[in-house]
């Protein structure tokens, strides 16, 4: 039977959508789902220090976001446009949105800030798309850490008052457009008694794009193309994890983007564990046999996304909208800044 993007609703209360972060970043609750029974308990999350074994790997998105949403004007006009960074295609040159998009036709200047940062939009692409040559005096990231904006969810009506509470206290490559959001809720302390026990943290970068926000469109899961998200695990990783893998320990992955990142390796090389670069484009749902990942941390997702289907994926449909179920029952904050979830 053909699964349908509806078979993965469920309903959720909005005042569960977490709209700040906690200020202690693993005072989260943790939900933990046994994949073979379904059966789910309510914990804390510093309590994953339980549920992982001595011997076992830890794999952490090491990416970093970039304050990538820009408020510029043409020179001109004074037109205010909003621009939101996509994807570095090649030096200073990138993928963007633009908004709106009408006033942003072939050979529009843009200017940001003081006009230390400038822009030329050289292409446009559907849905708003605009490829555009950036110009600058000085050092591109430290203009953007200056004048640029952390590209919130769109359920995120809140303002941020600390940036870095939407970065990992690992984050490290620059190149997110959004956060991988379940590694926010570990602390260098937390990882350090992880670390003690004898588990040992790994690091892959996926750089995560807004298309992990965009909503399925179509009803037939068969018919749906996923964005493509730029992926990097570097030798030294891989050979860790498969050490791992040789002596019994398990490959615990700590959200979807360290999932989509293992899997579309161990789909390549048939199980195997190599250092690779590239672009993956995986969907993982319903039907998919997973290839590397053995248990996984990450937090609760929105109905009828992408993301449900992984851990569905991964646990079964029924024990996840369970498990969904019970979250929201027992009031855990759902998305970005929301509380965790532990499946083994």
């Amino acid at each position: 039977m053909t699964l349908q993007t509806s078979d993965f609703d469920f309903d959720l209360p909005e005042e569960l959508i977490a709209q700040t972060p906690l200020k202690n970043r693993a005072a989260s609750k943790l939900l933990i789902l046994d994949k073979e029974t379904g059966k789910v308990e309510d914990k804390h999350f510093n309590d994953i220090l339980d549920e992982l074994n001595e011997g076992d790997a830890l794999v952490m998105n090491d990416t970093r976001v970039l304050p990538a949403r820009l408020h510029g004007e043409k020179p001109e006009t004074g037109g205010h446009l909003e621009v939101l960074l996509l994807n570095n295609i090649e030096g200073d040159r990138w993928e963007t949105l633009i908004k709106p998009a009408k006033r942003a036709k072939v050979g529009t200047a843009i200017s940001f800030g003081d006009g230390r940062l400038k822009a030329i939009v050289k292409e446009e692409l559907e849905h708003g798309g605009r490829i555009i040559d950036f110009t600058y005096e000085g050092v591109f990231l430290e203009n953007l850490e200056s004048l640029g904006e952390m590209p919130l969810p769109p359920y995120i009506k809140e303002t941020l008052d600390d940036q870095e509470r939407y970065q990992t206290v690992y984050a490290k490559e620059n190149g997110s457009a959004a956060a991988p959001t379940a590694g926010l809720h570990f602390t260098q302390e937390l990882l350090e008694k992880i670390e003690a026990k004898g588990v040992k943290l790994v690091y892959l970068t996926l750089h995560v794009g807004l298309g992990t926000f965009r909503p399925v469109s179509v009803e037939d899961l068969d018919n749906h193309h996923m964005h493509s998200e730029f992926y990097r695990l570097t030798e030294e990783a891989a050979e860790v994890l498969r050490e791992v893998k040789a002596s019994g320990g398990r490959v615990v992955a700590v959200g979807t983007t360290s999932i989509r990142t293992l899997e579309t390796i161990g789909s390549k090389f048939e199980g195997d564990i190599q250092a690779d670069s590239g672009w993956t484009e995986i969907f993982i749902k319903p039907g998919y046999e997973f290839k590397v990942v053995d248990a996984f941390s990450t937090n609760f997702h929105l109905p009828m996304s992408t993301l449900i289907m992984l851990v569905s994926a991964f646990a079964g449909r029924e024990h996840v909208l369970h498990a969904y179920e019970h979250a929201v029952e027992e009031k855990y904050r759902f998305f970005s800044f929301g509380d965790a979830m532990f499946v083994k």
